[in-house]
């Protein structure tokens, strides 16, 4: 099988299981050569995420498409971000906020990070943290808040973690109703996450396979 059969395969596969059709399906390309960015891109994918910033400055030059950044910021690398990325799914701090509204020469729609448990390592806000966060973000010019994005704990049951995510992004929008959107679900558990109402799921390997080890 080619590898554009297999993409192609494992796509409809995926698209077959999204229950709802304003689902936004995000194929994450993070490690994958710009070679399957341009096969996905030839599938009719529109949108592609990246965690690292090499990665996305890369590919979204080779490949033109809504390009989304999920992975952890650092400061220093904020204006090569807002360069190629429309779409940031990982703010959760004051001041990125601030210097992203400064180094932005477009628009940027922004995911306020989301955590369950408040562990810093893994990134995120808690739930009362979110809405300081939210009132910043809604006085920055360059900065368009839609919504939240969570990474749930590891070993927490997906189906009571998605739960609780959805109610928190409901609450959320009684503060800020143009936040309409919920980042939730990865290849494991999209489904789920659809379920509890979903609105954008970011899938990697259950597309593009299993993840090359290097890079």
């Amino acid at each position: 099988m080619s590898r554009r059969d297999e993409i192609a395969q494992n796509l409809a596969a995926v698209q077959s299981k999204i229950s709802r059709p304003d689902v936004t399906l995000i194929v994450v390309t993070k490690t994958y050569p710009a070679s399957d960015v341009q096969i996905l891109q030839e599938l009719g994918v529109v949108n592609f995420g990246e965690n690292r910033n090499e990665e996305g400055l890369e590919k979204s030059a080779i490949v033109s498409g809504r390009w989304h950044f999920q992975g952890e910021i650092q400061s220093r690398k904020l204006r090569d971000i807002a360069q190629w990325a429309d779409v940031i799914h990982s703010l959760d701090n004051s001041s990125h906020a601030t210097k992203l509204n400064s180094v932005a020469e477009k628009p940027v729609d922004i995911f306020l990070q989301l955590s369950l448990d408040g562990d810093p390592a893994r990134g995120g806000l808690t739930a009362p943290e979110l809405l300081a966060l939210g009132a910043q973000v809604e006085t920055l010019p360059m900065l368009n808040l839609v919504g939240l994005m969570c990474v749930l704990p590891l070993g927490l049951e997906p189906a009571i973690g998605f739960t609780q995510v959805a109610e928190i992004h409901r609450n959320f929008q009684v503060e800020f109703p143009a936040a309409q959107s919920l980042s939730a679900g990865m290849s494991g558990d999209y489904e789920i996450a659809i379920d509890c109402g979903a609105t954008h799921i970011r899938v990697g390997s259950q597309i593009l396979g299993k993840r090359p080890t290097h890079g």
